[in-house]
């Protein structure tokens, strides 16, 4: 891999596993953009990142920022050889109360803004006959969960939008992959307590062991395992088209 353009766009790299995937490239050698919302939480994550850094602060809520960000990446650096797209965040609801705006925001977040980056960053990568596509989706993508009909739904999409990006770029060089981790100990992860709580009434403490319960190794999925598999998804040039599993063993399959 000596003569590939080791450059990387990594979303949601503000915090959690988007911070923790940014340190594991700098360590591999690799330039790497940080595109989160929150430009002080970005310039957090740059500082524990070995080697050079961009800091790209944008919401991929924004239906520009993805082609954004892989432009002020081609313009810096020559191009793009690795993107992340990791930005997400959960919400739940009951499916019989689930408003069509929430349902909009799931789809565009985790389904929509990944796509408009992938597409991006295809041609280039395409052009220089290597490249490599990871979305962070989640064991969501593969099993429904109760009260997150609009997250499951945008995942499931995702790891669609990947297999099918991998059967169409397969003879290219470019991969395309998902990593679908199971509940990952990360402020997100506070979120879906504090949303068991709501809807169940369980104490937190309860509700947080409820959800490292759903890990057969019963404990919470760490951030530094997730990115484990995102790199290995990098490195491993015959891995493409599948959702790597990074659950403890809840979705076998």
């Amino acid at each position: 891999m000596s003569d590939v353009l080791r450059t990387a766009l990594v979303t949601g790299a503000g915090r959690g596993i988007g911070r923790a995937v940014a340190v594991r490239l700098g360590a591999q050698g690799y330039r790497v953009a940080l595109a989160a919302r929150s430009e002080d939480e970005l310039r957090e994550t740059a500082a524990l990142v070995e080697g050079e850094t961009l800091v790209l602060p944008g919401d991929m809520l924004d239906p520009t920022a993805p082609d954004a960000a892989v432009t002020a990446v081609e313009e810096a650096w020559g191009g793009l050889s690795v993107l992340v797209a990791n930005a997400g965040a959960g919400s739940s609801a009951p499916i019989a109360k689930l408003p069509d705006e929430l349902w909009a925001q799931q789809l565009e977040l985790s389904l929509t803004a990944p796509f408009r980056a992938v597409r991006r960053s295809v041609p280039g990568m395409v052009e220089r006959g290597w490249g490599r596509l990871v979305v962070v989706a989640s064991m969501a993508a593969k099993r429904g969960e109760p009260y997150l009909a609009a997250y499951c739904a945008a995942k499931h999409g995702v790891l669609g939008l990947v297999r099918a990006t991998a059967a169409e770029l397969a003879t290219t060089g470019v991969t395309a992959n998902a990593v679908c981790p199971a509940y990952v100990d990360t402020a997100m992860t506070d979120g879906a307590v504090g949303a068991i709580q709501k809807f169940t009434g369980r104490g937190p403490e309860d509700a947080r062991r409820f959800l490292e319960l759903k890990q057969p190794i019963g404990r919470l999925i760490t951030v530094d395992e997730v990115a484990e598999a995102v790199w290995f998804c990098v490195a491993n040039g015959g891995f493409t088209g599948q959702g790597l599993n990074v659950d403890g063993g809840a979705v076998q399959g």
